[in-house]
C-alpha cells in the first residue's frame, strides 16, 4: 500500500497543540496507513515535518491513549528509510527509549549538536551468507547514511531526564506503549546506520539486558519480550562492538541461555541433561509441541546467540567458557529433539538450532551424546544417538529438497563432519548409516537412492563449496583413508578432494583416527578384482580400440592426441596437468609438452596430422 493521505491536514491539526484534536487526527492517520510500506517521494518533507511534531508532542504530558497514537505514527513513519532524519539524533532516540521502558545508562553521550554521520559503524553484513540464513529479514539493501541536524535546548533537556526511567512498567505506561516504542526503534536501526551509532552511544543494549534478566517475571507480556529480543538481535547483527559488549561485559551467553531455559520451561535432571518441567521421563516423540509463542521467542534467542558466538570456533576458550558452552549445548540438544506446532515451523526451529550448534567449540559437542539411554532411544556403542540421528535426518531432508543447498544443507553437513572428526562414537554411528558394508558392486556409487549415492552425486556438484563439503564428510567417515574413500566413491569422484590434499598417490591424510579394519562383504571380495577403480563398479569388458593397429599406427594416434592438447593449451582453452612427486596436480610447462611430443617419427614443429579440415575443427 502506498501513502496517499493528506499529510498537510494532519500537520495543521498537530500544530494546534490540542491533545484531543491531535489524538483524533493521528488515530485516523494510523488506521488509514497501518498497512503502508511504500511512500511517495513528493511528500517527504511533509512526513519529516510530521515526525518532528509527533516527537515534540511526545515530550509533553500525555494521556496513555495519546502516547500510543503518537508512537503508532512514529512506527509507520519509520518504515520510510528516506525520511528518518527526525528520529536519528540522540534526543529523539532517547525519547523513544523512554517510552520503550529502556533505562539509559548515566554515561555522557556525544553533544546533541554534533553530527554523527562520520562515526564508525561496523555492520555485520560483511558475510552475507550467514545472517541471511537466520534473520527472516531482507538484507538486500544496505542502510544509508543521513546527516543529523543539531537539536534545540528544549529537546536536550528532555533527554537528560531519561536516566531516571526504570525498566518496569509504571501505572502510566501501558505495555502497548512499550511495544510501539520498541517497534519504532527496530525500524530505525534496520534502515539507518546513523541510528545504529546513536543506539550504541546511548548504550541501549544495557537497558534491554536489564529487562532480559527478568525472564521469569510474569509482568511482561509476549510482545514486550519478543521485541526486546528483536531489538537485541538487530543491535548484535549490525554492530560488532555491541556484540562484544553483550558477550563480555553483560555475560550474554549466560543471560540468553537463561532466557532460552525459561522460554522452553526446562528442568535439569543432571548437570548436562534437561527435560520439560512436569513432563520428565516422557520420550521426546511423545511430548506435546511447543506453543507458537514459545517457538517465536526461542528462535529470536537462537538468532542472537548465533551473532554473539559467531567467532567462537575460531578461537580457544578457557575452562569456564567451555562449561558455559556445554550448558548451552545441552539446551540446544533439547531444542533439536523438540517439535513446534507444524512441520514447517519445526524445521525452521531446528534450522536455527543447527546453525548455533555449528558455532559451539568442537570439544563441547560431546553434550549431544551425554543423555542416558532410555527406552525408545537409539543406542550405539552404549551411547545415546538420538540427537546425532536427528541431525542426520535433518540433513537428508535438506539434501532431498535440493533447493539452495549451500545455504540450507552445508550447516548441518559441516556440523556432522566436525562431530564425526572428533568423536569416535559419532563417526562409527554415522558410518553405519551412510557407508554400510559395500554390497552393490554393479551400480556406480552415484547411482541409487541411498544416502551414500546422494552424497556421492554432490561430489561433482557445480557449487565448489557443496562439492567439497560432501566429499569431506565422506572422507572423514572413511577415517581419511584414500583406499577406503575410493572404494566407496570411485576414483573419478574422489579425485577432486585427493588432488586438493595431495593424496592422488594414495596414503592417509591424518593420524588422528584409531586403527580398525574395514570389513569387506562377500559380494565385494568376489568382485574386487574386476572393479574399475575410476568408476567404482564392475564393468563389462570393452573391446580394445587399438586392436589390429601396428605399433607405428598406435604411436601416430598417440602423438596426434598430444598435439591436439598442445594446440588447446596454447589457445588457453585447456590447461594440461600432470601429477607431481608430492601427489598434487601441477600445470604442465611448454618444456613438459615438448618432451612428450619429441619423437623421431615427426620432424620438430611439424604436426602429426596435416589434414586442414581437422585443423579447422
Amino acid at each position: 500500500m502506498t501513502m496517499k493521505m493528506d499529510v498537510d491536514a494532519i500537520i495543521d491539526k498537530m500544530e494546534t497543540g490540542e491533545q484531543d484534536t491531535v489524538l483524533a487526527a493521528l488515530q485516523s492517520f494510523n488506521k488509514e496507513m497501518n498497512q503502508c510500506f511504500t511512500f511517495s517521494k513528493e511528500e517527504e518533507q511533509d512526513r519529516e515535518r510530521l515526525g518532528e511534531l509527533v516527537l515534540r508532542f511526545l515530550n509533553r504530558e500525555l494521556q496513555p491513549s495519546c502516547q500510543l497514537a503518537c508512537l503508532e505514527t512514529v512506527r509507520i513513519l519509520s518504515r520510510d528509510k528516506d525520511c528518518l532524519h527526525p528520529f536519528i539524533n540522540h534526543s529523539a532516540m532517547s525519547t523513544l527509549s523512554r517510552y520503550a521502558g529502556i533505562a539509559l545508562a548515566d554515561t555522557a553521550t556525544p553533544a546533541d549538536s554534533q553530527p554523527v554521520e562520520n562515526q564508525a559503524c561496523h555492520v555485520f553484513l560483511s558475510e552475507p551468507q550467514i545472517p541471511c540464513l537466520l534473520t527472516g529479514i531482507c538484507w538486500s539493501q544496505k542502510p544509508g547514511r543521513f546527516p543529523v541536524e543539531g537539536e534545540g535546548e528544549e529537546e536536550a533537556e528532555v533527554s537528560g531526564e531519561l536516566v531516571k526511567e526504570a525498566s518496569t512498567p509504571s501505572e502510566n505506561q501501558d505495555q502497548e506503549v512499550i511495544v510501539e516504542g520498541l517497534k519504532s526503534i527496530c525500524n530505525i536501526l534496520l534502515h539507518n546506520e546513523t541510528g545504529q551509532v546513536v543506539a550504541a552511544d546511548l548504550q541501549l543494549i544495557k537497558g534491554v539486558a536489564e529487562r532480559l534478566k527478568q525472564c521469569h517475571d510474569a509482568t511482561w507480556n509476549h510482545e514486550v519480550r519478543f521485541f526486546d529480543l528483536r531489538l537485541t538481535f538487530l543491535l548484535t547483527a549490525l554492530r560488532v562492538d555491541i556484540r562484544t559488549q553483550l558477550t563480555q561485559e553483560l555475560h550474554g551467553i549466560s543471560l540468553l541461555g537463561k532466557q532460552l531455559d525459561a522460554t522452553l520451561g526446562l528442568c535439569w535432571l543432571d548437570t548436562l541433561e534437561t527435560a520439560r518441567a512436569g513432563l520428565e521421563g516422557i520420550p521426546h516423540e511423545d511430548l506435546p509441541p511447543l506453543s507458537r509463542q514459545q517457538t517465536e521467542l526461542a528462535m529470536e534467542i537462537l538468532k542472537i546467540l548465533f551473532n554473539v558466538t559467531f567467532d567462537t570456533t575460531r578461537r580457544k576458550v578457557d575452562e569456564e567458557e567451555a562449561a558455559e558452552y556445554r550448558h548451552l549445548g545441552a539446551i540446544l540438544r533439547h531444542c533439536l529433539m523438540s517439535h513446534a506446532d507444524g512441520e514447517e515451523r519445526t524445521e525452521e526451529f531446528h534450522s536455527h538450532t543447527v546453525h548455533l550448534l555449528s558455532n559451539l567449540p568442537l570439544p563441547c559437542l560431546d553434550v549431544l551424546l551425554m543423555p542416558k539411554v532410555q527406552q525408545g532411544s537409539i543406542e550405539y556403542m552404549g551411547v545415546n544417538m538420538d540427537a546425532v540421528n536427528m541431525l542426520l535426518d535433518f540433513m537428508e531432508k535438506r539434501l532431498d529438497r535440493g533447493h539452495k543447498l549451500k545455504e540450507t544443507l552445508l550447516p548441518s553437513l559441516n556440523l556432522l563432519t566436525e562431530s564425526a572428526r572428533i568423536h569416535r562414537e559419532t563417526r562409527k554411528f554415522l558410518r553405519s548409516k551412510v557407508l554400510p558394508p559395500l554390497r552393490d558392486v554393479k551400480n556406480r556409487p552415484e547411482v541409487g537412492s541411498a544416502l551414500r549415492n546422494k552424497l556421492v552425486r554432490l561430489m561433482t556438484h557445480i557449487d565448489t563449496d557443496v562439492k567439497n563439503c560432501a566429499a569431506e564428510f565422506l572422507f572423514v567417515l572413511c577415517k581419511e583413508s584414500v583406499s577406503r574413500f575410493i572404494k566407496y566413491t570411485g576414483y573419478g569422484n574422489a579425485a577432486g578432494l585427493l588432488a586438493a590434499r595431495g593424496l592422488l598417490r594414495g596414503g592417509r591424510d591424518s593420524g588422528i583416527y584409531s586403527e580398525d579394519e574395514d570389513s569387506d562383504t562377500e559380494e565385494y571380495k568376489e568382485a574386487k578384482a574386476q572393479i574399475n577403480p575410476i568408476t567404482g563398479v564392475v564393468e563389462e569388458e570393452q573391446p580394445n580400440p587399438m586392436e589390429g593397429m601396428t605399433e607405428e599406427q598406435k604411436e601416430y594416434e598417440a602423438m596426434k592426441l598430444v598435439d591436439m592438447f598442445d594446440k588447446l593449451s596454447r589457445t588457453s582453452l585447456i590447461q594440461p596437468m600432470q601429477l607431481g612427486m608430492d601427489g598434487k596436480m601441477r600445470e604442465m610447462t611448454p618444456e613438459d609438452l615438448r618432451k612428450l611430443t619429441h619423437n623421431p617419427l615427426f620432424p620438430p614443429g611439424e604436426p602429426p596430422c596435416s589434414d586442414s579440415d581437422e585443423d579447422e575443427a
